[in-house]
């Protein structure tokens, strides 16, 4: 049964157009864009490509979480803690940096490497938090099927009845949904939380839009949920996200891959990792062994 609430109108709706990215990776950005610099707690959303012979080597982040999807391929990781791995088509890794990672993220070769990699901003009181890692593959991943030909993955948060294991530092839902032909889901957000929807496959119906792939749409506040069906004959893919908002109690300063409450606290940081201190100490003498697939 669909339950009924009151519907999220659409605010914005942004195409997301590739562009350099890395070492010779190309990423479709939206949040993190001009169209849409920040949109609490989220810091940037990029649908990345990479072949063999890019990727993103040794670099660092402070006061963030990543968190990366994949939806085609596999990535290799390392970081300097030595924790490793690697994440195939359908897996997740959620990331928090907290007061200091360095590492690097490389697709594995001979691979179609595609994924989602999300920041979210962390309160305050967690940007110098120890580093942490979840790790699900894609079966771990629970899944609540709708009545009307609607599967979703449940990342992050709940669906139905469904909830995800992944603890996270600010409250966020993170949900995979395809709809096949004729499928329609009416899916809860928390109140007063930002929420948007990115496209990933086909024409679908959001909120009374038609919307196709490579979109990033911003849902109102005002409401409590939104509708979405597939009118089309394709599958319709896309990922809903919705988060608590921490502008309502903090500030934000970014520079690159370091997140802190103002500029002054990103020239700490600069000045942490340029001098191996305050969480950076094991990255003076490291270098990641994938890294050196690009870097030799």
């Amino acid at each position: 049964m669909i339950p009924r609430f009151q519907t999220r109108n659409i605010a914005k709706i942004i195409q997301s157009t590739e562009q350099k990215e890395g070492v010779g990776a190309r990423v479709r950005r939206s949040i993190g864009s001009v169209a849409l610099p920040e949109f609490s707690p989220f810091l940037m959303l990029d649908h990345f490509k990479v072949e063999e012979g890019a990727g993103f080597p040794d670099h660092p982040h402070r006061g963030q979480e990543t968190v990366t999807y994949m939806l085609k391929g596999a990535f290799d990781h390392e970081d300097f803690t030595g924790h490793r791995g690697r994440i195939n088509a359908g897996d997740l890794q959620w990331m928090t940096a907290g007061k200091g990672i360095v590492h690097s993220e490389m697709p594995v070769p001979g691979e179609v490497n595609e994924g989602l990699q999300l920041w979210v901003d962390l309160p305050s009181e967690k940007r110098l938090c120890e580093p942490r890692y979840q790790e699900l593959k894609s079966d771990d991943i629970p899944k609540w099927r709708g009545d009307n030909n609607v599967v979703v993955k449940v990342i992050a948060g709940r669906a139905g009845n469904i909830k995800s294991p992944v603890q996270t530092y600010t409250k966020t839902w993170y949900l995979d949904i395809t709809i096949e032909r004729g499928g329609q889901i009416s899916q809860i957000i928390p109140h007063n939380w930002n929420a948007f929807i990115y496209t990933i496959q086909g024409n679908a119906s959001i909120s009374s839009h038609q919307v196709g792939p490579f979109h990033t749409v911003v849902l109102d506040l005002a409401g409590e949920g939104v509708t979405i069906s597939n009118e089309s004959k394709e599958t319709v893919r896309m990922v809903l996200i919705a988060g608590e908002r921490l502008d309502q109690r903090q500030r934000t300063y970014q520079h690159g891959p370091f997140v802190m409450d103002d500029q002054a606290g990103v020239m700490r940081t600069i000045h942490d990792y340029q001098t191996g201190t305050n969480g950076f100490e094991r990255a003076r003498d490291w270098r990641s062994e994938i890294g050196s697939r690009m870097t030799g």
